[in-house]
Parts: C-alpha cells; sequence; structure tokens
C-alpha cells in the first residue's frame, strides 16, 4: 500500500513541475523574436522595423534601403532576385551576389530553397520591383527546425535548426524602363546588368573595353588577319568563360593539343558570343565582358555552374573562319 502511495505521490509531482515548466517555456515565435531582439542589440542595427503588414503576425523586422519603382508584385509576376544570407549564429554566410541570383514567379521561389519569410517580405513589405531592403527572418519563417543545407553539423554549408537569417535583398526592376544613356525603353534587367559590368571594370582596374550598342563590351587583345567573320560564319574557337566573381564555369573549351571546337554563329543563342566574334578576324585573341540577356539570361546552364542572370567574361581564340 505504502508503495502505491508513493508511486501516485512521485507521479503527482512529476506532474507538477511539469506544469510549471510548460508555463516557462517560450513558443517558437517568441523564442526568435527573443533571438532577433538580441541580434539588433548585439549588432548595433538601427532603423529596423517590425514587419506589421498582417497584424504583426510575421515577427520579421526590416529596413527599406531603396524603394521599388518598378510594377507592384504579385504572387503571379515573375521576379529577378540578388541577395546575401547570413545565420544569426554566423556559422553559415551565403555574401557572394554573383552566386546569388534567382529567378521565378514569385508563388514559386520557395521551390529555389527561399524561404517563406521571404517571399511574404517581398510580397507585402517591398511590393514593387526595384526594390531592396534588409530583412531579418524568424525561423519559423525561415527553414525551421531542420535547418538546410549539405552536412549534420554547423558550418558554412549548413544552416542549423531553429536559426534566425539576416537577408539583403534586391528585387530586380524587369520591367521596361528608360535607359539613362540613351533614352530608350529597354528591360530594367539589362540595366542592371550594365552596371554590373561597368563595377566589374572599375573594381578589376580593367582599360581598352569598347562597349556597343547591345550593351556587349569588347577588347581586341590580338588582332587576325583574313576574310571578314559574319553572322553566318563557321568558327573554330577556344575560349573560357569566368563568371565575375573570378569562378571559371564549364562553358569552355580548351584542348591542350590547340584544337578549337566549332561555332555555327547562326545558330548559336549566345548573342553576345556571336556579336563579338564578328569583331575579329582569323588568328584574333578577344576579351568579352557580356550581360546576361546576351548570354544565358533567366536559365541557369546545364550542370548550374552558371547561375539565371549572370554576366559572363569570354576569352576567346579564333583559330579559323568559313
Amino acid at each position: 500500500m505504502k508503495q502505491i502511495l508513493y508511486t501516485l505521490l512521485l507521479f503527482c509531482t512529476v506532474g507538477l513541475f511539469s506544469c510549471r515548466k510548460d508555463k516557462n517555456e517560450l513558443t517558437i515565435k517568441q523564442f526568435d523574436d527573443q533571438q532577433i531582439q538580441n541580434y539588433i542589440s548585439a549588432n548595433g542595427l538601427t532603423g529596423m522595423q517590425r514587419d506589421l503588414t498582417t497584424g504583426d503576425t510575421t515577427g520579421m523586422y526590416y529596413k527599406i534601403l531603396s524603394l521599388g519603382t518598378g510594377s507592384a508584385i504579385k504572387y503571379s509576376d515573375s521576379v529577378s532576385l540578388v541577395f546575401t544570407l547570413s545565420s544569426f549564429d554566423g556559422q553559415f554566410i551565403a555574401t557572394d551576389t554573383i552566386i546569388n541570383h534567382v529567378e521565378n514567379f514569385l508563388g514559386h521561389i520557395t521551390q529555389n530553397n527561399i524561404p517563406t519569410g521571404v517571399q511574404l517580405a517581398i510580397l507585402n513589405i517591398l511590393k514593387n520591383k526595384g526594390g531592396r531592403m534588409r530583412l531579418l527572418v524568424p525561423s519559423h519563417l525561415g527553414y525551421g527546425s531542420t535547418g538546410f543545407g549539405s552536412g549534420s553539423s554547423s558550418g558554412n554549408n549548413r544552416i542549423t535548426g531553429n536559426q534566425c537569417l539576416d537577408y539583403y535583398i534586391n528585387v530586380v526592376n524587369t520591367d521596361k524602363v528608360t535607359s539613362p544613356s540613351t533614352g530608350k525603353k529597354v528591360l530594367g534587367q539589362s540595366i542592371y546588368d550594365d552596371q554590373s559590368i561597368k563595377n566589374y571594370i572599375a573594381a578589376n582596374g580593367l582599360t581598352g573595353y569598347i562597349a556597343t550598342g547591345t550593351g556587349l563590351y569588347y577588347k581586341i587583345i590580338q588582332p587576325g588577319v583574313g576574310n571578314a567573320i559574319t553572322g553566318s560564319s563557321i568558327v573554330t574557337v577556344q575560349y573560357t568563360s569566368t563568371l565575375f566573381n573570378g569562378i571559371v564555369t564549364s562553358d569552355q573549351y580548351n584542348a591542350a593539343d590547340g584544337s578549337g571546337t566549332t561555332l555555327d554563329l547562326s545558330d548559336d543563342s549566345r548573342r553576345g558570343l556571336v556579336e563579338g566574334i564578328q569583331k575579329t578576324l582569323p588568328g584574333s585573341r578577344i576579351s568579352l565582358l557580356i550581360p546576361s540577356g546576351m548570354a544565358y539570361g533567366p536559365d541557369s546552364y546545364s550542370d548550374s555552374s552558371i547561375p539565371v542572370n549572370s554576366c559572363l567574361r569570354y576569352e576567346i581564340n579564333v583559330i579559323t573562319s568559313q
């Protein structure tokens, strides 16, 4: 009998303490908010506003860096994003804006591993194409308790569970806008690309590049001789393509024996490459800086070594032409 009473007392005691513990535990939203408040304080962030667009329910904090001047964004609209990302613990950092490109319908960007919080912020906070913001995303609108990435522990290839996220987001204005250089209506992506190319030239101290009316930049490294190359020519070339962060892509052909690959310029979708090669003669070497719309545009390369909307640098050796 005593043993039964002791057992009952033990269960009651455990139950009592369990109830007290539950009352003291934070919900995931409370936990996230505490983490965000601590992060703002520890990093001296100013001007961060709490998201109130849906009745103070998301728990996100943001700062508008520039208002978008393009059209209002709907879930059914295609958006072009450039972003940086770091987890609050500092273990995951992805700040290479050459790599971090996404283009998809806003309603589908979660398929590109963009978390729900970013999707909601673009729709409800940025609202218009061309806007830029800093966004602190609570873990429950990020990658949740499971985290994201490869590996089982923290590191720069994985976001651990229940991590809040620090984003810088640029929604490129893909509407037709007036070009500041020509006064003509062009796609906003091409203006973004042109500025990217100019920034790349300045950052790398490049000289001697000539801009064409299409947005291509080229520099003849070595002049050639022979017949002019046209848009219907078939050329033999060696070439290398590089992202603006210096990473060499798999879109290249540089055989050790000096042989080249054949390109039919009338049937090549890389318009920048086609235009640039027509600036040469057989035996020429040329360097091209190509805006994304004249390369692979919103499509990534077959092995994903070239992200969507990537500007590219090509180094080309034109061997023969026919």
